[in-house]
């Protein structure tokens, strides 16, 4: 059975706006989402709440600008490094969160044997019981991918980590995502690929910080959080976290937590 999905919505939702007043609301809205809905320029206001957690002091951002780049050969071997690193830190407690299947598995592979923590993965359990299996063992470490990005909720010191592999950029043959390039030519990254991945990776990073207690580490492998010319679109879409690239800080704040707890 085929799959049909509009390229574009704002045809479709334009006549709308002007027939009622909307609110429309999100943890992760995309700055480019009045084009995408149609809706007319100067006839709307973005409107940024805050939020009621206390990111600069509970959270630290970590992106390992040491790293290669993603692309190169040799990034999985130094990635599996870092994460094996921060994990050991952080005495379990991690969620790791890839951008593909390939990337969960290779790490799963690399890792399994080495870490002297349970390391569950996406295969090993429907998504409710992995999660649950994950909650009820603070130790434990979960390896995952895109759908667990989202709708993922484990408060408390059960989660002081969470690791993603690389900004999760759409893939290029993706049907849909093909045909809105198409469309967008020139201006296809900026409209399509890159807000599509600042949700992504706002929606992972979110999974940390769940209440106003909580306290951990979002590290991203992805060299290009630090390099690329787009790169403070992508770190302003994230909670406003303390940042750095040292390694050896991230560990410190880690090992710090698991005294705390422990």
């Amino acid at each position: 059975m085929g799959r049909i999905a509009p390229v574009d919505v704002a045809p479709t939702l334009e006549p709308l706006w002007g027939n009622v007043t909307a609110v429309l609301t999100s943890a992760t809205i995309p700055r480019t989402l009045p084009i995408r809905l149609g809706v007319p320029a100067g006839d709307h206001e973005q409107l940024d709440v805050g939020s009621p957690f206390d990111y600069g002091t509970n959270a630290l951002l970590y992106c390992a600008a040491h790293l290669p780049d993603p692309r190169a050969e040799g990034f999985d071997t130094a990635m599996h490094e870092d994460l094996e690193a921060l994990i050991l830190a952080a005495g379990g407690r991690t969620l790791a969160l890839f951008t593909s299947w390939r990337a969960m598995e290779a790490a799963v592979a690399a890792l399994r044997d080495r870490l002297p923590f349970p390391v569950l993965d996406q295969q090993s359990l429907p998504k409710p019981a992995l999660v649950k299996a994950f909650t009820d063992d603070p130790s434990a470490c979960l390896f995952a991918t895109m759908g667990f990005w989202q709708g993922v909720d484990v408060a408390g010191s059960t989660l002081s980590l969470v690791t993603i592999d690389r900004l999760p950029f759409p893939r290029p043959d993706e049907p849909l995502l093909q045909a809105r390039r198409e469309r967008a030519r020139e201006g296809a990254f900026a409209l399509v690929d890159l807000p599509r991945a600042t949700t992504l990776l706002a929606q992972g990073a979110g999974r940390l910080i769940r209440s106003a207690t909580d306290r951990g580490v979002v590290a991203v492998f992805d060299p290009r959080l630090a390099t690329a010319r787009y790169r403070w679109e992508v770190v302003n879409a994230l909670p406003p976290m303390r940042r750095t690239r040292e390694r050896s800080e991230v560990e410190a704040f880690l090992n710090n937590l698991r005294n705390c707890v422990d």
